[in-house]
């Protein structure tokens, strides 16, 4: 039996396929998940460490329970999603005489969950299919494979969040698909065709990390396929349009930044995706000063206008329009937009995508089920075809400009996974050279520049002017840099090592 878990900022949701109904269902595990007449389960993407050097955590709505969610409590980990995988850390504690990274914090999550639903079930996690944001890099896929071959998963996949949902809604074949994923951490662009196994096809897309043939290869059956035609996204969520409200109110009111006044600004948000008008009431209990913080949906819109908030949200369509319009598409030729995670809820969000699309194309009636119910479908007899986001390249020294410099060797767009592998010769670049290095980058598209720094314990983000290409090197560090000793020593003009990827 699959399980598939979207993993997200805020919350995560776990879903399974249900064989006597033959449908998939969203799971609810006792006492990490919470729900409300308005959403399915979900699990509150929360880690409270009681023990660092035990290994001992509190999950999801428990640490709510407990009311163990202060974010001044250096225990208390939230948003933790946004920092797996980045150079740039924050002020991370040092607890129980181990100091902490977001990584540790994410595996302490996932570890708890998987384990969790393995108490239920022995056979509930043999399978898994993990959903993965559009523009994460490399390490970050890297850390969710270790975490899983740690737990002794047997097969892994891993799937882009929008093109899982675009499964998950189970429109018709023959359907061209624009999801639009806007959770609390990230927004996520993937135009996606799906097809009939009327022909036979070889599935070149999924991630398989370790594991068996899929399911249409092991029954013979002609697969579906899912073929992302085009992908864009950019670190900007709701916790960013908290951070922004909880700023406003500071300038307007004086009132002090807080882990609570931003949790209040979010209340006000989601209020505001119902009705017209919020309203919330802080008191102050040192000061006995109280504080009655009121929005409209105009001032909210506003406010979004002042961070250029719609600005890159038509950068990021067009980024994808463009990408389609190079695969012979157009903008008519889309059939459906879907709309997924909380923050696509924004009633100025659906106004913005009606400038683009007719209303009848639109749907949003399963904002945060169908990410986890559509990544199922790759265990389902669903294959996809998709390509490289990214580029990849080495490192060389620019000595026009006096600095190191990246050369593509694998260009984005690229089907993936490759059918046949690159070559690259490398020589020595000086006499007597004793060793080859060689760094692999994973290089981002030419994007504008985003500055990411911490306000106290808030990460934020913020988008420069300036232009440029955002490089993650895979392998720079102590001890991975060199991969051939040369003896005897090298010189220039002879080949001293030879090297494939695929």
């Amino acid at each position: 039996m699959g399980i598939a878990i979207d993993f997200g900022t805020s919350n995560t949701v776990i879903a399974r396929w249900n064989q006597a109904t033959q449908q998939p269902e969203t799971i609810s595990i006792p006492g990490i998940t919470w729900k409300t007449a308005q959403s399915p389960p979900l699990i509150p993407s929360l880690v409270y460490v009681e023990d660092a050097g035990q290994d001992s955590v509190v999950i999801g709505q428990a640490v709510r329970d407990r009311a163990l969610d202060l974010a001044s409590d250096p225990r208390f980990f939230c948003n933790f999603k946004r920092g797996i995988g980045t150079p740039i850390q924050g002020f991370l504690p040092e607890l129980d005489g181990r100091s902490i990274r977001f990584e540790q914090v994410g595996h302490w999550f996932l570890t708890d969950v998987i384990q969790k639903l393995r108490a239920s079930d022995p056979e509930v996690a043999r399978s898994l299919v993990f959903t993965v944001p559009v523009d994460s890099f490399e390490t970050y896929r890297l850390w969710l494979g270790r975490v899983c071959e740690s737990l002794q998963v047997e097969q892994v996949r891993m799937l882009d969040e929008p093109t899982a949902a675009a499964l998950g809604y189970g429109l018709a074949d023959r359907e061209t698909l624009l999801v639009i994923d806007f959770g609390g951490g990230t927004l996520d662009f993937s135009l996606v065709r799906l097809d009939s196994g009327a022909q036979s096809h070889k599935p070149l897309g999924f991630v398989l990390k370790w594991g068996q043939k899929s399911f249409a290869e092991q029954s013979g059956q002609k697969p579906k396929i899912a073929r992302v035609i085009a992908k864009a996204g950019q670190n900007l969520g709701g916790s960013d349009l908290d951070n922004w409200l909880a700023d406003y109110f500071a300038t307007t009111q004086g009132l002090a930044i807080s882990p609570l006044t931003t949790r209040l600004a979010e209340r006000l948000k989601i209020q505001l995706s119902l009705q017209p008008q919020a309203q919330e009431v802080y008191f102050n209990d040192e000061t006995f000063e109280s504080y009655e913080l009121q929005l409209t949906r105009a001032q909210f819109e506003d406010i979004l206008n002042q961070h250029q908030f719609f600005e890159q949200l038509d950068n990021c369509m067009s980024q994808v329009l463009q990408q389609a319009r190079r695969q012979g598409l157009e903008v008519g030729e889309i059939d459906a937009v879907l709309l997924v995670g909380g923050t696509a809820q924004i009633p100025a969000v659906q106004a913005w995508v009606q400038q683009y699309f007719d209303r009848s194309q639109i749907r949003c009636e399963k904002p945060f089920e169908a990410i986890a119910q559509g990544a199922l479908q790759i265990s389902q007899g669903v294959e996809l075809k998709d390509f490289l986001y990214h580029s990849y390249g080495i490192r060389y020294w620019d000595r026009r400009h006096n600095c190191h410099n990246w050369h593509p060797i694998i260009k984005a767009g690229q089907a993936y996974p490759m059918s046949d592998p690159v070559e690259i010769l490398l020589g020595a670049s000086v006499d007597n050279q004793p060793s080859i290095e060689l760094i692999i980058g994973e290089l981002g598209g030419e994007t504008t520049q985003t500055e990411v720094y911490f306000d106290g314990d808030r990460l934020v983000t913020r988008h420069l002017g300036n232009r440029q290409t955002h490089v993650q090197p895979l392998n720079d560090r102590q001890g991975a840099r060199n991969i051939a000793n040369l003896e005897p020593l090298g010189h220039p003009g002879t080949i001293a090592s030879k090297s494939s990827f695929a």
